[in-house]
């Protein structure tokens, strides 16, 4: 039980002892400069205050952001298996996907409130776009990324393509996937947030609510909407941490270091 109590401590400790200096720096700088950063108990009280206005536009944000996530997750899977399978498509698609993945979203964003409309097609299709390029040239790897032997032993059986696919690439690609999901779900969020930034006729998300609070130097409530969308980032990775601990207990990443 001591034991136990003990590795507990260890792995948690330094990360609360990290928060807490956080919060004492931040605390310091607010002092200084309130009219920038405001300090905690402001935000803890524009918490508090406006908990209802937080929770729906919070659920606002993560419906933009996981629907656009699945969406980029499907067409980009789709695009790599594609590609895995015929090469020359690879070579004609790959350079597409590059230029897209370095222009600036910024940019589109309007374009496609004009086309899509002001609901929130134009947001999924923007959070779809920034976290498609990572899992494309993740999923692309990971499903080379087998062994010739088992590939041999397959092709003996005379299993088809999609066997292939199902026994033997997909599971190798997992570690890749879930390595692209651990950037891909938090950077969702900042892709939902950019939507709404951009969005015009759209009065709803936690990047709305961050960018009203700012024009009116609501700085409390500026913050606790950044705070929350912080929280949300947390889980995300906490939530992909456990699925990837619990489904890839078989392969090298999942086992402990050693010192």
């Amino acid at each position: 039980m001591r034991s136990s109590l003990r590795a507990s401590s260890g792995r948690f400790l330094p990360a609360l002892v990290a928060f807490v200096l956080a919060g004492l720096i931040w605390q310091l700088i607010a002092f200084h400069t309130q009219s920038i950063i405001p300090p905690l108990g402001s935000i803890i009280s524009a918490l508090n205050a406006n908990p209802h206005l937080l929770f729906e536009d919070g659920v606002d944000t993560l419906q933009e952001s996981l629907v656009g996530l699945a969406a980029g997750f499907v067409v980009a899977f789709a695009a790599a298996v594609a590609m895995s399978e015929v090469r020359v498509l690879e070579r004609a698609l790959m350079p597409l996907a590059v230029v897209l993945n370095v222009t600036p979203l910024v940019a589109i964003a309007p374009g496609l409130g004009i086309a899509f409309g002001f609901g929130y097609a134009p947001k999924y299709i923007l959070t779809g776009i920034i976290v498609f390029f990572p899992f494309l040239v993740n999923a692309s790897i990971g499903l080379r990324s087998v062994e010739p032997e088992a590939l041999n032993v397959l092709a003996t059986l005379r299993a088809s393509r999609p066997e292939i696919l199902w026994r033997l690439r997909f599971p190798s690609s997992l570690p890749f996937l879930f390595a692209a999901a651990r950037v891909c779900l938090p950077l969702s969020i900042v892709g939902a947030v950019v939507a709404e930034f951009t969005a015009s006729g759209f009065s709803k998300g936690l990047g709305y609510l961050v960018l009203v609070s700012a024009q009116n130097t609501q700085l409390g409530l500026e913050f606790a909407a950044i705070f929350c969308l912080a929280a949300m980032g947390i889980i995300y990775t906490a939530a992909i941490s456990l699925c990837e601990h619990r489904l890839l207990r078989w392969h090298v990443s999942a086992r402990p270091a050693r010192n």
